[in-house]
């Protein structure tokens, strides 16, 4: 058995917390580690770094962690600690991650890399020059929705993909009557937030991934909610955007479109849903589901205004089987990075994709500001 010290920064938060300490690093050791290719079983041996000893203090206490300290320093210079992990501020990333490249460390983080593409695409061509092993989270590609639905792309069941319509968000209480239920931050421009540069990091890679590359955007972005509630009760002024509604042209000249909203009330099978049409048949995918619908068993409706359709229009679809075990998406990603560190796994999902991750996003603010079309043209990193 090999220990692995890995550098937890940042997991005090909701998703750090949740997703990478206890679901993923937490869940590979209560399974017994990760089998290498050679025998060896990797176990990793968490240390969560954080500014507020008492807040890590009970975590670490809580989830049975042996490792905590404030001294982020003093994790980076301890050569047992061999992966830096980073899930706290967009705004300090580049500099830890930096920070921690210096030190040795492979380093894998949140997304996004950072908040502007000019220290995106730096800090992915400072980790391939230092030599490091480096990674960014994309875990939508490992939901078992977006699986099947890569499955039935690869399988040819579309036939020529026409068009992707994308629906996200729901509706985040303002915090007066009733708490929020996600962190006041995300509504300040200053403090990191904003839809487009919270989400369209993540279409980047599930178009790229699931579909067709992304080689262009037009986007319109909107601060529906002006004021809300913080967490101590005080009213703020939102200067992010809380929605985004952008349309992509992919490679194949494939339309999709998306719409992410924080204003909106859920109606739809998921909290996201993707529809793909292809000539041969259409597919719907949310978080764990997927249904198709081939040009076998698609209705013949006719447009009759004048009496009540009679059709139900979701009899003649089918549900994409699992066929195989699909474990949590941030699990499968950490073990993949952690194979591709140790076993030489394959790995693609470096800075250099986060960086396309944020061009997307710039791309996006870009667009509704000057209102027009944008293109996105290849990174050279």
């Amino acid at each position: 058995m090999k220990k692995v010290g890995i550098i937890m920064h940042g997991v005090t938060g909701r998703m750090g917390m949740n997703q990478h300490l206890i679901r993923s690093v937490l869940a590979i050791r209560a399974q017994g580690g990760l089998a290498l290719s050679d025998g060896t079983v990797l176990m990793p041996d968490p240390i969560i770094v954080g500014r507020n000893e008492a807040k890590i203090a009970a975590l670490a206490a809580k989830h049975d962690v042996e490792r905590y300290t404030t001294d982020l320093d003093a994790a980076l210079a301890d050569p047992y600690n061999e992966i830096f992990f980073d899930a706290a501020s967009t705004q300090l990333r580049p500099g830890l991650l930096r920070k921690a490249i210096d030190a040795g460390k492979h380093v894998y983080c949140e997304k996004p890399v950072s908040e502007g593409l000019e220290e995106a695409v730096e800090i992915a061509r400072y980790a391939k020059e230092k030599g490091v092993k480096n990674g960014i989270v994309h875990d939508k590609l490992d939901l078992p929705g977006l699986v099947k639905l890569k499955r039935l792309r690869d399988s040819g069941f579309f036939g020529e993909i026409l068009s992707v319509k994308g629906e996200f968000g729901y509706w985040v209480f303002e915090g007066d009557w009733m708490p929020a239920q996600r962190p006041s931050w995300n509504y300040r421009v200053e403090d990191g937030g904003g839809m487009v540069s919270d989400m369209l990091c993540h279409w980047r890679y599930v178009l790229d991934n699931v579909i067709a590359p992304v080689k262009s955007v037009s986007c319109t972005t909107a601060t529906h909610i002006p004021e809300r509630v913080d967490e101590n009760g005080k009213t703020y002024k939102c200067t992010a955007d809380d929605a985004a509604y952008a349309t992509f042209m992919l490679e194949g000249d494939i339309v999709a479109h998306i719409n992410s909203s924080w204003c909106t009330r859920v109606r739809r099978d998921d909290l996201v849903t993707f529809q793909v049409d292809g000539t041969l048949g259409s597919a719907v995918a949310g978080l764990h589901s997927c249904y198709s619908q081939h040009r076998v068993n698609t209705p013949k409706p006719v447009w009759n205004p004048d009496e009540p359709n009679t059709l139900d229009f979701y009899e003649n679809w089918e549900e994409v089987p699992d066929n195989a075990v699909l474990d949590n998406g941030f699990k499968v990603q950490w073990e993949q990075f952690l194979r591709h560190v140790f076993d030489g796994g394959e790995w693609s999902y470096d800075l250099a994709e986060g960086a396309k991750g944020v061009q997307l996003a710039e791309a996006g603010y870009q667009s509704a500001k000057e209102r027009r079309w944008i293109d996105l043209p290849a990174l050279d990193i």
